[in-house]
């Protein structure tokens, strides 16, 4: 099959939505489909066109960005001229232009299926508000067009107001997981380069964004440092210019300088410097706080490296740990409860290890990509009538 599929972010940007939609393109690529990935142009430097892993990249051009969108007035061209030469469009969500996809999809006669990787929750602000609410109607235009919906889990699914109107277009596909085993030599390499040797280390991998929920884990270390004083929690992700995110950044900086001699910023890592880096914690922390957050792959990541989770308790986030039992659930917004679990499963870490085989057989990302397949080639013949 020839599958367009597109979002507003692709690599290198990183983030939870990214991640999916590159695993899935590399993976359709990978099953013979030809696969084209239409996105945004967000920075100059980059190409405009590329291609990875037998995937191709179509960027459009920025002509300006509000918050976390991208303006591209060219991007109407651009996705007429993709969607005429593809069977099949994927379109992921939250993305400003899903409406306009899905009305394009149906007039070229294409499969149409959207991706609802989350709900959109813009930072505070009148102008974003605004964006948000002007927003919703196209979203729904976007899911009454659709063919299909795919979310990542049937929990995320019942308790989002937006999905329950579209019960019958929706199937639930676990997002696809890849991590590999930790190599010993990459493994000294990270510890020695960033100083993760010895010391009780909570991990935490993502964006500093406000829906991340940075400030709950800032505010727990108190209560951690009491019971272990040298624990200390290691960063990495987009901890910086995340785009749109910067009054978050500054509002955390009097936390981030109380407790730097116990915080670890690192770079962005490589797939192979994950692994590694998950393996060299004693626990991640997921501390998201709505549902922005549909599930949250580095829980996943750090399971299949062997280490255990503290999660917010959250539809679909929870899923990782209920299938798994390699953790601990907690309210969010709740430090306190986040304290006391982290220092439970740091404390007693072997009764939460699962083996790697059990987590691979949980969150088989080979189901995924054949899930999607199926659902792609359940319409042909049948899209130009529903």
């Amino acid at each position: 099959m020839r599958i367009l599929i597109a979002l507003t972010y692709y690599r290198p940007h990183v983030s939870g939505l990214t991640i999916y939609a590159e695993r899935l393109a590399r993976g359709l690529a990978r099953h013979g489909h030809q696969v084209t990935v239409l996105t945004s142009r967000f920075h100059p430097r980059l190409p405009a066109r590329d291609e990875h892993d037998g995937v191709k990249v179509i960027r459009v051009p920025v002509f300006s960005k509000v918050s976390k969108g991208a303006i591209m007035p060219l991007f109407p061209l651009y996705a007429a001229a993709q969607i005429a030469r593809h069977e099949v469009v994927n379109i992921h969500m939250p993305q400003f232009e899903a409406a306009l996809l899905a009305l394009l999809g149906r007039l070229y006669r294409r499969r149409v299926v959207l991706t609802y990787q989350c709900d959109l929750r813009m930072p505070p602000g009148a102008f974003n508000r605004l964006v948000q609410w002007s927003l919703r109607p196209l979203n729904h235009v976007a899911a009454r067009l659709a063919h299909r919906i795919v979310t990542t889990t049937d929990d995320y699914a019942q308790h989002s107001p937006f999905l329950r109107r579209y019960a019958g277009k929706l199937t639930a596909i676990l997002p696809m997981v890849e991590m590999p085993t930790p190599e010993p030599g990459v493994t000294q390499r990270v510890a020695e380069r960033w100083g993760l040797n010895g010391r009780p280390t909570i991990g935490f991998a993502a964006r500093f964004a406000a829906e991340k929920g940075v400030e709950y884990l800032l505010n727990a270390l108190p209560q951690v440092l009491a019971a272990i004083p040298d624990a200390r929690v290691a960063f990495t992700g987009a901890y910086k210019d995340t785009l749109g995110e910067e009054d978050y950044l500054a509002r955390l900086s009097p936390a981030l300088r109380r407790y730097a001699e116990h915080l670890t910023f690192m770079d962005l890592l490589s797939t192979e410097e994950m692994a590694s880096f998950y393996s060299l914690c004693d626990v991640v922390a997921l501390t998201s706080l709505n549902s922005t957050e549909a599930f949250g792959l580095v829980q996943v990541e750090a399971m299949l490296a062997g280490t255990p989770v503290v999660a917010t308790d959250l539809p679909g986030v929870r899923e990782a740990v209920r299938r798994t039992g390699m953790g601990e659930l907690v309210p969010p917004h709740d430090s306190a409860a986040l304290a006391a679990a982290l220092i439970r499963v740091m404390q007693h870490r072997r009764e939460y290890v699962r083996s790697r085989d059990q987590v691979v057989q949980a969150f088989d990302p080979e189901q995924a990509i054949t899930a999607y397949e199926t659902l792609f080639a359940e319409r042909r013949g049948r899209a130009e009538a529903a």
